[in-house]
């Protein structure tokens, strides 16, 4: 039997003193381990934000669990990629401790390349929408708006849709390069398609990826 070691994180004390989160990622690496034959063969939990360019010195867990799967000569397993970092130099400072590490969600196949892709789109997106909320907010209190009226909608539905263009961007950003090097090297579309699937890699939709949505992706650029 494959073996495994867990990894847990919450961001905040209350959390970890309620099990909030704890128990649903417990659970998760459970059901994992018993769908793709691992043996959990040590567990690692953390109460420690993620942020920081320092964040891996204050996550003794973390570097415990490092420390035993290269023992057991074994991956980490966590339910959640944010669990780890929602950082993309923190996730590849991660990958160069040549430990592997599973991500329930993604599935057993996913490989560091699709880690790096959902790192950085995490990362932006998380950036942008802080952004984007902070400066909505203040325009709408600088206009007098009331917060949460419902005669907002519309403009709030707006911004939801431009969020979703900027999701789509983002996305198909952090796949050109590769698309366009598969392209200069004389792969079809319908090969690249296949590549990604074959990867694992999900369209923006979370679905299998065809030529069409390759060509989408070249276009959109």
């Amino acid at each position: 039997m494959k073996r495994a070691v867990g990894y847990i994180r919450v961001s905040t004390a209350q959390q970890g003193r309620s099990g909030l989160g704890i128990e649903a990622q417990r659970a998760a690496i459970a059901r994992f381990a018993e769908a793709e034959g691992f043996e959990i063969v040590g567990e690692h939990v953390e109460v420690e934000t993620g942020k920081g360019s320092d964040a891996l010195d204050r996550r003794p867990q973390l570097a415990a669990a490092l420390a035993e799967a290269r023992r057991h000569k074994c991956a980490v397993v966590v339910a959640k990629l944010d669990r780890l970092s929602r950082d993309v130099a923190f996730v590849a400072g991660l990958m160069a401790q040549r430990i592997p590490f599973i991500v329930t969600e993604l599935g057993a196949d996913a490989d560091p390349f699709m880690l790096h892709i959902y790192a950085a789109l995490a990362e932006k997106e998380r950036a942008l929408i802080a952004a984007r909320t902070k400066a909505a907010l203040a325009a709408a209190k600088a206009k007098g708006a009331k917060l949460g009226n419902r005669t907002n909608l519309a403009e709030a539905q707006a911004k939801g849709a431009a969020t979703g263009r900027a999701n789509a961007d983002r996305f198909a950003a952090a796949l050109l390069p590769m698309i366009r090097d598969a392209r200069s090297s004389g792969a079809s579309l319908r090969a690249i398609a296949d590549m990604l699937n074959a990867r694992g890699v999900q369209t923006s939709r979370k679905g299998k990826w065809a030529a069409t949505q390759v060509r989408d992706i070249l276009l959109r650029a």
